[in-house]
Parts: structure tokens; C-alpha cells; sequence
């Protein structure tokens, strides 16, 4: 199968690209992938039970919204596959790419198929620790992002905990202060790895308990179906102590694994494996290949964000794929921006975008 455009991954990125796509007439096909990452179709969102920083919705599950973006993006003609892409070749336009038998992610299926563009929106998964647990209070209790679910009921005015030592622990951190009633930081070695600057910020915060030398054991709490969290079994590795603190929250901080294994040695990286993209657009290093959402975002990894680079992918492709037609596109992306034209100096530059009639 031949398409114009191909969307590699189903989250608010994907969608989002190919709710633009579609309406520009791309015909898009998105594969939104069987279990990818050990996660359902839609991404992330699908293991958020509230969403309440998605605009347009007060409150929303996050199954509820990834099933919403789904519909619009078929409604609007996107055609979606539920199978995982397992190899790509990057190498030459058309590019080439192969899928794995549904339900099968160790084979390939024997036909090739071929496209014009590649948007990818893969993401990227958050790092857990496996504590006994963990799978029975996850988003009823532990959670991998503060500001997702930081201001949740459940969490007000309690005390909580952060495991991590970078500049991301920190943040979640101090953001948790404006929620809890104190907010201890689990740091596995002797120090934060935080900048100085996000050190002092985070150890003069009078809501805040630094244990250094500490990891967490276990997670406890309510023994029933949708039980919440109550408390956390800590281990201070120097002295061997264990402690059962108060605990009606735990934020993994520990960093996240982007899914870009599928283009190792065809796109560049940085030294975490996201997508390098040229500042400013979603373009990398091949062109005709784009990158949107958190697979190449490792700062906000927010839901709107990636919706917000998703739409960017797919005008930035309708430009690219008019070009190679000669084809002059008035509701596409105007102007070639300065680090195209080998000013590395313009680092961060913006190109300019024409009004969109479609919108």
C-alpha cells in the first residue's frame, strides 16, 4: 500500500496531524499500533483516569478523550490501522516501511509498504520502579506526571512524594507544594542532580523533605477495588532503616523512554533518544520525515502540547509534499526559515504560517 501521508503512533500528536491531513485532502493512514509499549491505542492519556488541563473539557477521562479524537480523525477521513510498524527504511523516498501481524510484535509481515511522508508520533513512556503495588493504586495514587494529576481531589492538602533527583523532581516537586500539605523527595544517592539554582529553590521550600540515600520499598493502602493510596515503605540504603511514612500520593520523576527504537542509525538523537527536530517545526534530518508529541518533546510532554506540534506536522508535510509536486499550497507554511538556509546563529526561529481557510 502506497499513501501520501503515514502517522506512526495514536496520541494526541498522531490525531492531531491527522485531523490536518485529512482535511487538506492528504488521505492519511495512521497506525495507531496494537499494544505499543505495552500501552492501548491512544497513548498515555489511555491510563489517565481525569483530565481536567485538556481545554475545552472541565473534566474528562482519558480513554474518553483519545476515543474522541479517534472518531473526529476518521470522521474527517483519516484511515486508521491497528497494527504496529516494526521496521522502517528511511533511506530514499518513497519510504518503506513493514508492520507486525496483529498481535504478533516478534515477525514482519511480508509486504512492503511505501510512503511520501512520515509523521511520527510515537511518544515516549514514563519509567516505573515495579514496587509491590504499583499496578494496584497506578492513578490511584502513583502517577508519572505532577502536573497532569497533581491537582486531582484526592491529592489536596495530603502529603505526597517525589522519587527523583534531576531538575524534573524538582519541578514536580515545588509545583506538588502549591497542592499538598508537605512534599517529601526520595533521592536514591547523596545529592540532587538538579542544577543549583533548582536545588536551593527546592531545599528552602518550607512544604518540602529532601531524604537523601533513600529509596522506596513498597506502596501501601486501602485493600479494595479502587482503593486509594495511604503510605510508603522507605529504606534508607547507608543506615538499612525502614520507615513507613504517610503517603496519599507517589510522582515517578525517574525520566522517560521515548519510543524512537524503530530509528535508531536513520534519524539523529540526543544522548536520551529523542528526535532532534529543526528548532521552531517538526522537521528532522530527512526530509519528508517529521517528528511531533513527546517523542521529541522532553520538556512539556503535556497533552496540548503535543496536539499543538501534531498540527504543525501536518502542515509542514502538506508544504513539503506540494513542493515536490510544484504545487503552490495557500494554506501552508509560508517562508524558509534562516536555520534552513545554514544560519545556525537563527537557532529557534519560527517560520511564519498563512492564514489556514480551513480552519
Amino acid at each position: 500500500m502506497h499513501s501520501k501521508v503515514v502517522i506512526i503512533g495514536s496520541g494526541p500528536a498522531g490525531h492531531t496531524a491527522a485531523i490536518y491531513a485529512a482535511r487538506a485532502d492528504l488521505k492519511p493512514v495512521m497506525y495507531e499500533g496494537f499494544l505499543a509499549l505495552g500501552i492501548a491505542a491512544g497513548g498515555q492519556l489511555t491510563t489517565t483516569d481525569e483530565v481536567e488541563n485538556f481545554p475545552g473539557f472541565k473534566m474528562i477521562r482519558g480513554s474518553e478523550l483519545m476515543d474522541n479524537m479517534r472518531e473526529q480523525s476518521e470522521a474527517c477521513g483519516t484511515e486508521i490501522i491497528s497494527q504496529t510498524v516494526g521496521k522502517v527504511d528511511l533511506s530514499q523516498r518513497p519510504f518503506k516501511f513493514w508492520v507486525h501481524p496483529m498481535g504478533d510484535e516478534e515477525n514482519l509481515e511480508e509486504e512492503t509498504h511505501t510512503a511520501d511522508s512520515i509523521i511520527i508520533a510515537t511518544g515516549a513512556k514514563a519509567r516505573r520502579l515495579g514496587l509491590p503495588g504499583e499496578e494496584q493504586y497506578w492513578q490511584n495514587g502513583v502517577s508519572a506526571c505532577a502536573v497532569c494529576d497533581g491537582s486531582l481531589p484526592i491529592f489536596r492538602e495530603k502529603p505526597l512524594v517525589v522519587i527523583g533527583g534531576g531538575d524534573s523532581a524538582v519541578e514536580e516537586g515545588v509545583y506538588l507544594t502549591k497542592k499538598a500539605s508537605k512534599v517529601t523527595i526520595l533521592v536514591r544517592k547523596g545529592q540532587l542532580r538538579a542544577s543549583k539554582a533548582n536545588a536551593r529553590r527546592l531545599a528552602t521550600n518550607p512544604k518540602v523533605e529532601i531524604r537523601y540515600n533513600t529509596q522506596a520499598l513498597q506502596i501501601k493502602g486501602e485493600d479494595k477495588p479502587r482503593g486509594l493510596m495511604q503510605s510508603l515503605v522507605i529504606k534508607n540504603s547507608k543506615t538499612g532503616e525502614e520507615e513507613e511514612i504517610p503517603a496519599n500520593g507517589l510522582f515517578y520523576a525517574v525520566g522517560h523512554e521515548p519510543a524512537t527504537h524503530l530509528f535508531k542509525d536513520q534519524l539523529k538523537m540526543d544522548e536520551d533518544g529523542y528526535l532532534i527536530t529543526t528548532p521552531g517545526t517538526t522537521e528532522t534530518d530527512v526530509p519528508g520525515v517529521f517528528a511531533a508529541g513527546d517523542v521529541q518533546d522532553k520538556k512539556y510532554r503535556q497533552a496540548v502540547t503535543s496536539a499543538g506540534s501534531g498540527c504543525m506536522a501536518a502542515l509542514e508535510a502538506e508544504k513539503f509534499l506540494a513542493e515536490q509536486e510544484n504545487i503552490d499550497v495557500p494554506n501552508g507554511v509560508d517562508g524558509e526559515s534562516e536555520v534552513k538556509k545554514g544560519k545556525p546563529e537563527a537557532n529557534g526561529d519560527v517560520p511564519e504560517y498563512r492564514q489556514n481557510p480551513l480552519l
